[in-house]
């Protein structure tokens, strides 16, 4: 991976068959970056996707190996346990440009991967929301056990 450091964050050129997920907390980890938010486009493959069910609390996966190009990429990184925790969802295209989309899991760079990280200075953390099943931002100190 190659960044440049901007005013508030960082453009990131991650390259051909490195993982998204994996690339960007590690970056964020060497980094010091708690608190970001990330937009993205590409080209990917080896895309794992899915979609939360709240009744189950569990994610439908689907996995697609081909090359998809990724038409939009959003997300955010907040700490979980201490750790730069990295949420997105994606938008992906197919060569007949029938989009798909979800949850992010992880996938690889086909082509390009160029991302802009935005970092923010709060005191934001993941804890466990087990009305829903995730662990949910925390904002508020006073508002922990709601």
């Amino acid at each position: 991976m190659q960044y440049t450091k901007l005013k508030d964050g960082y453009m990131l050129n991650i390259r051909k068959d490195e993982k998204i997920i994996k690339t960007i907390t590690e970056f964020c980890s060497k980094m010091n970056i708690n608190n970001a938010k990330l937009s993205g486009i590409g080209a990917v493959k080896d895309i794992e996707i899915g979609a939360y069910n709240l009744s189950s609390k569990e994610y439908k996966k689907v996995f697609y190996n081909s090359i998809w190009e990724l038409i939009s990429f959003q997300g955010n990184i907040v700490l979980k346990d201490n750790i730069p925790f990295l949420h997105a969802h994606i938008s992906i295209s197919d060569y007949n440009m029938e989009c798909k989309g979800g949850h992010l899991f992880e996938a690889s760079i086909a082509v390009a991967g160029e991302f802009f990280l935005r970092h923010y200075e709060t005191s934001a953390y993941r804890t466990l929301n087990h009305e829903i099943g995730l662990p949910s931002w925390c904002l508020n100190k006073e508002f922990l056990n709601e």
